[in-house]
């Protein structure tokens, strides 16, 4: 599957096809349904009154729970390896998706910028729609009950960027590019599947995490880099992970 997509022969596009179904439903598109399961009932429940935590503790014991935590980061690097093999297998290496060698002052100073630009107006977002009751509440991760709670959590943080970029944008607007989509079809679909499977959060995570979708298709489309894109992501999980919950107790208004 190395022609251009005006080359592409039926059987081509088929494959295509099916091979994006295949990743999404091993991946996000999973996700997306169960967040719409749990967004379902927490509706029933009432949803202003529901707690979800970030990154809970997954075990009782302490070696358990950070193999478990490590578990979470290795398939998150596994689903963004996943979507650049397939990308590669196809013949488009990771320079031609935006992976290739990081230009660090560009790439760190373009995720620095819109990690801001997402960040505040997410946050400000976020809180309007738990006014609204639109959200649940959501409840930061211990970090002072063992030694590596904030590696890993940071580890996550990176991790979600890198599956989240590399498989909702550079995978999913490659492949739709070369099915002929128009970009404008393909930033959108992608952002409402980034919305999807953020729903757990509540509507106001979804329609944030779908605004914060359009931008970074934008982004990428203009720029061709994805690193910008996991690094912003990288900053912005890093900050919610780990700097409200040090941050939350001198911020009582967010919670």
């Amino acid at each position: 599957m190395t022609a251009g997509p005006d080359e592409l022969t039926d059987r081509q596009r088929r494959a295509l096809r099916i091979e994006i179904v295949v990743v999404l439903a091993v991946t996000f598109g999973l996700s997306a349904y169960t967040a719409v399961v749990h967004l379902a009932e927490s509706v029933l429940l009432g949803l202003s009154g529901q707690v979800v935590a970030l990154n809970p503790r997954r075990s009782t014991f302490d070696l358990i729970d950070l193999a478990l935590n490590l578990s979470r980061v290795f398939s998150l690097l596994a689903w963004g390896a996943l979507g650049v093999y397939l990308l590669w297998r196809g013949g488009l290496g990771p320079d031609r998706i935006g992976l290739g060698r990081p230009r660090w002052r560009r790439d760190l100073g373009g995720g620095v910028a819109l990690a801001a630009l997402i960040g505040i107006p997410g946050l400000l977002l976020y809180q309007l729609a738990r006014v609204l009751g639109m959200n649940a509440s959501v409840e930061p991760a211990e970090l002072y009950d063992t030694w590596w709670r904030i590696p890993v959590l940071l580890a996550l943080a990176f991790g979600n960027g890198w599956a989240e970029e590399v498989i909702v944008v550079g995978f999913l607007l490659t492949r739709l590019r070369q099915l002929r989509v128009s970009p404008a079809v393909a930033v959108f679909a992608a952002a409402v599947l980034r919305g999807l499977y953020h729903l757990y959060q509540g509507f106001g995570a979804g329609l944030g995490n779908l605004a914060m979708g359009l931008v970074f298709g934008w982004v990428y489309l203009r720029t061709g880099r994805l690193w910008p894109l996991i690094i912003a992501h990288a900053l912005i999980d890093a900050v919610a992970f780990v700097g409200y919950a040090l941050a939350a107790g001198h911020l009582g208004w967010l919670r």
